[in-house]
């Protein structure tokens, strides 16, 4: 996630709803990755390596993320190509195949056989994209081949329930040593933390279905639709959906509702999409968000927002990708970041009472008006 930051200071972009900077937080997302890639070496080859285990397996985890040092021109381009070829399962197992070659060269006399060093190099390798995977965002898993990026939506970026686990267990591994009853106890988080993963790809149907049955009580059929989990917890989920008539639903379900999801209908305002017909970065960015895209007219900027992120009004990644001229003509332009507006803790603590409370219904309308205000170009 370092590459979202980064994004941040190359757009100019101006402060994000602080519930969706942890989108765009690269610290705890980089000690998961870490502590994922610590546990499995440690777990493999704890017994031989020793705390070094720990080492090699948190550096060797976070190396997909070093395709964030690479340039991009413009924001979209930098979002849609992160999570690409340094992500693809095909080319992490033959880069563990290489490395473990190396050192199987190097050190020909170590304690553990080539295959067990292969399957534990593999491993933490390609536990890196498949986690990425599990967020929305979207990971390229198969590159090169032209499939829609793995967007799994099953837990939100940083969630404190997969994580910490992870981290107790390796830092008392780092404090006591790689003993057998440490190297249990790194297992058995990551039996948890993978299990954690199945409940929470549970919790996504559960909220994909509820909102389905409520839409189609209203007469309603949606023809697709995308549960992803509110920040840091997988017990209330935000549900879009689209009605194949122009407009979209932003919907919000909880595992412990009493009552119907709540739900409100926005435009998609598809028209203005014809502004960008044959524009490259704009097919792109329909491919890699499997064109979950809304566009706004904002004074002279056509606005395009990618509504897989954020909630109603405060969505993560928008983008200038059109200006109206003097004469009133569209021109498509290089595309930069549009602000996603700003929030606070009052909307934080109204997502949390959510969670526990659907009596207490989250003020979507209000929040939506935030994405058509023109505000300063950025």
């Amino acid at each position: 996630m370092r590459y979202l930051n980064a994004c941040r200071r190359r757009a100019g972009c101006r402060g994000a709803f602080p519930i969706h900077r942890a989108h765009i937080s690269d610290h705890m997302d980089s000690l998961t990755q870490a502590v994922l890639g610590a546990g499995i070496q440690g777990t493999l080859l704890g017994r031989a390596q020793g705390r070094k285990a720990l080492l090699y397996g948190g550096l060797l985890a976070t190396l997909p993320d070093l395709d964030v040092l690479m340039h991009y021109p413009d924001p979209v381009s930098l979002m849609t190509y992160h999570r690409g070829f340094s992500h693809s399962i095909f080319v992490l197992t033959a880069l563990a195949a290489v490395l473990a070659g190396l050192v199987r060269k190097k050190w020909p006399k170590a304690p553990y056989s080539g295959a067990r060093l292969f399957l534990t190099l593999f491993l933490v390798l390609v536990t890196h994209p498949i986690l990425d995977a599990f967020t929305v965002y979207g990971t390229q898993l198969f590159w090169p081949l032209a499939r829609i990026p793995e967007s799994w939506s099953a837990v939100f970026i940083i969630d404190p329930v997969y994580t910490l686990p992870l981290a107790a267990a390796v830092l008392g591994a780092a404090l006591f040593g790689c003993t057998r009853r440490a190297r249990r106890a790194l297992a058995a988080a990551l039996v948890f933390s993978t299990v954690y993963l199945g409940v929470s790809l549970a919790g996504r149907w559960h909220a994909e279905r509820q909102v389905t049955q409520a839409l189609r009580a209203q007469g309603v059929q949606p023809l697709a639709l995308l549960a992803t989990p509110m920040p840091f917890n997988t017990l209330l989920w935000r549900v879009i959906a689209k009605d194949g008539q122009g407009q979209y639903y932003e919907a919000v379900s909880g595992w412990l509702d009493r009552g119907p999801p709540e739900m409100l209908a926005l435009p998609l305002h598809l028209p203005l999409r014809a502004i960008l017909d044959g524009v490259a970065l704009h097919e792109r960015l329909r491919w890699f968000t499997n064109d979950w895209l809304r566009y706004d007219a904002l004074g002279d900027a056509l606005v395009v927002t990618d509504l897989r992120m954020g909630v109603a009004g405060y969505y993560t990644f928008r983008f200038v990708m059109a200006e109206r001229g003097s004469d009133g003509a569209w021109q498509a332009i290089t595309p930069r970041r549009w602000p996603s507006g700003r929030g606070g803790w009052p909307q934080m603590r109204l997502l949390l009472a959510r969670i526990f409370d659907s009596g207490a219904p989250l003020p979507l309308a209000d929040w939506a008006a935030h994405a058509v205000v023109p505000g300063p170009t950025p």
